[in-house]
């Protein structure tokens, strides 16, 4: 049986609930991430999107001068947007459970979690990578890119 740890990213890039809304879209811009884990004390409360981001910083069709944003992008706390208590899973939860609470909740990641700390991300991207093994192992296709899991 495949879990969590067998897919999921280790390296977890988080925000604070004080970080601004602007630290987090750079972060989610560098880093190519649609969601970051928001720690406070080592432990995680929330989690973050692309879509809250967007959504707290109003739509690019309202004409405001530029100073106004850039101080909107500091000014908003990542605590005013994001999704407190976000549903997560541990290491040893299996990956049908995993895509089943990803579909039930329209959700795009899971945070991995252990004592409370976030420990990595699983995301629907990792579970598609682990699809595409699973259908070339079907097929007999096998990939140089392809890695055991």
């Amino acid at each position: 049986m495949t879990v969590v740890a067998d897919i999921m990213s280790e390296v977890v890039v988080t925000v604070t609930p004080d970080s601004s809304i602007g630290v987090a879209i750079v972060l989610m811009s560098e880093g190519g991430f649609r969601r970051l884990p928001v720690v406070e004390d080592g432990r995680l409360i929330g989690i973050v999107t692309d879509r809250d981001l967007r959504q707290a910083t109003n739509s690019p069709l309202v004409l405001r001068e530029r100073w106004y944003s850039d101080f909107l992008l500091d000014a908003i706390k990542v605590k005013s947007c994001m999704t407190p208590n976000p549903i997560t899973v541990a290491r040893t939860t299996p990956v049908l459970d995993v895509v089943r609470l990803l579909r039930q909740h329209k959700i795009g990641g899971l945070p991995v979690v252990e004592n409370g700390a976030v420990v990595g991300i699983v995301t629907t991207t990792d579970v598609l990578d682990y699809l595409i093994v699973l259908l070339e192992r079907e097929q007999g296709e096998g990939s140089a890119e392809q890695q055991p899991l």
